[in-house]
Formats: structure tokens, sequence, C-alpha cells
């Protein structure tokens, strides 16, 4: 008996012995697979050329999407109010890290979690926000690329000078959701006052109040409209674009697609650039890199669009000598 009780224990211990290695290239991929968050205030339509191009600095990193890497894409489509419950449904799936693009959405991050990793995107003034104690040591578990400061804001304002010399009336639409607009405003009140131009505030919450913000930019007599870059404002560009038109009023905005979208121009950072950068801190930190100690990054290319098809609508002549240093003039 005790001879075919440790046969039969052989046996058994031989059959495992067999099973074990297919048991283990099966779970083997699962835990291979890295899982990521993708937070965005904009809507996937918005922002799909530059998700393709996160994806390109993936695959350059060597991340595959369905084969070692996952993304959660959550879209809030305007709506700041939505972050919050976004950023939840990440953690509860127990992504590794979050990249949250623009300010709101870098904020509803870093308010949830203060241990998650968070690789930001085009975020403005993360230190004055209180997002990073320095751009060279950020100390938290915030990281990224930063998008503008108060010289783009300058440099924005110059540009938009050339092509409206007489301007003496500017007309600001902005949001308070954004945490960066309350800032964005003050500068431009400071910037434009030695300059002798009076700033016109309009305060937006909802999307509604877009075409009375421009009812009242005309009954004011502005020259022209600056729109803040924000995710409500980019899912509507199209309709500011139109209202700005029907208005008569010259545009600048943050990034090209409203540009695109038949406004007159914008000068920002190359977001296709940051985009992609961005799968670089991805990377390093899923290979253990702390995003306390890891430096968060400015921008290093711009962009100046122009569509000569809206300044003759417009009745404007934009100068020459601008249109020799814009990067695209849309025809």
């Amino acid at each position: 008996m005790r001879l075919i009780g440790l046969a039969v224990v052989l046996i058994v211990g031989l059959t495992l012995a067999q099973f074990a290695p297919a048991l283990s290239v099966e779970t083997q991929p699962a835990s291979s697979v890295r899982r990521i968050g993708f937070l965005s205030g904009n809507s996937s339509e918005s922002t799909r050329g530059f998700v393709e191009e996160f994806r390109r600095g993936l695959r350059e990193q060597g991340y595959v999407e369905g084969q070692n890497i996952h993304v959660e894409y959550r879209w809030a489509d305007g709506k700041a109010d939505r972050l919050s419950g976004l950023v939840t449904d990440l953690i509860s799936l127990r992504v590794e890290i979050i990249v949250a693009v623009g300010s709101p959405s870098a904020r509803a991050a870093h308010q949830a979690t203060r241990t998650l990793p968070i690789v930001m995107v085009a975020v403005g003034n993360p230190v004055e926000l209180g997002l990073a104690a320095s751009l060279a040591r950020p100390g938290g578990n915030v990281t990224g690329f930063t998008s503008f400061g108060l010289d783009l804001t300058a440099k924005q304002l110059e540009l938009l000078r050339e092509a409206v010399p007489d301007m003496k009336r500017l007309a600001v639409l902005w949001t308070p959701t954004n945490p960066l607009h309350p800032g964005t405003v003050r500068d431009l009140e400071e910037l434009t006052r030695s300059r002798g131009i009076q700033i016109q505030p309009l305060r937006i919450v909802s999307p509604d109040e877009i075409q009375g913000a421009f009812r009242a930019a005309a009954t004011q007599r502005a020259a022209a409209m600056w729109v803040v870059g924000d995710p409500m404002f980019a899912v509507h560009r199209s309709r500011i674009a139109t209202l700005a038109m029907d208005a008569r009023l010259p545009t600048s905005f943050f990034g090209r697609l409203f540009v695109e979208a038949g406004g007159l121009m914008s000068y920002a950072p190359d977001l296709n650039h940051i985009y992609r950068q961005a799968a670089t801190h991805v990377d390093k930190i899923l290979k253990g890199a702390k995003p306390a100690e890891l430096p968060i990054e400015d921008p290093t290319k711009f962009e100046l669009v122009i569509s000569l098809k809206t300044a003759k609508a417009l009745g404007l002549t934009i100068p020459q000598t601008l249109l020799l240093r814009a990067d695209q003039v849309i025809e």
C-alpha cells in the first residue's frame, strides 16, 4: 500500500509539473500588459490628431496598444464638472499612470490622488497651480509638459497687434472653470495697460453664454477677440469662429484647431510634439522613474497659424512680414 501511495504521489507530481509551464505562459501576457489612464477635458473628436501623436510616441518607446499596453481613455467633452468623476473611474480601474491633458484635467487628477503618477500634457504654470514645487524637481506625483506662461501671452498679444494695429479695445473670452484663466486675464490687463489697449473680460461658465458674449463685444466696439485656451472653447470652436465672423471680429486663439475651424490666427506650442513627447515620460515612469524627480519640460517648438481666407472675409489686410513668419497660412 505504501508503494502504491508513493506511485500516486509521483504521478500527480509529474502531471502538475507538466502543466505548470503552460499555466505560467497563459498568465504571463496579462501581467506584462501595462495599464494607463488618459484624461482630457476635450472631446475625442477635437483631439483625435493629438491622440494619434501620443500613440505614435508610445510606439516609438516600444508600446503597442492591445499588445503590451492598454490605455483607458476618458473625455469630459468640454464639461469641467465631469472631470472628478472620470478621475475616480480611472483610479478604480487601477491604472498605473494618469496622463492628464490640460490644466483642468491635471488639477482634477491631482486633487483625487497624491500617490498615483500623473503625466500632465500642455498645462500652463504648474507651479502656480500647486501641481509641483518646481519645474526642475516637481517633488510630488505630477510631472510632464507645460504649455505657456507670461512670455507666450506677451508674444501672442504682439502678433495680434501686428494683424490689428489700430486695436484699442480687446474682448477676452474666458471661463472661471479653468484654474489658469483668472491669472491669464490679469496678465493681459497688465500687458495691455502700457500699450493703450483696454481689456473687456467676458466671463463664460456655460456654452449657452458664448453668443451673448459676442453681442457684448460688438456693443462695446471691441476691435478683436482673444479666446483663452480651454476645452469648452475647443469643443465649440466652429460656433465661436462663426460668431466672430458675424460680429466682424478678428480672433486670436491658442492652437491651430481654432484657425482650421475658421478663426483668424493662433500662436501656441506645437501640441503634436508635446503629445508625442508625453509618451517618453510615461515610459520612464513605467520603468521605475519617480515623478517627483522627473523634470517638467517647457515647450520648445511653437507655431503661428494664420487664415488668409478669414482675413479676406473680414476685410483685414495681414502684413506680409507677419505672413512670412507664419508656420502655416490657410488660403
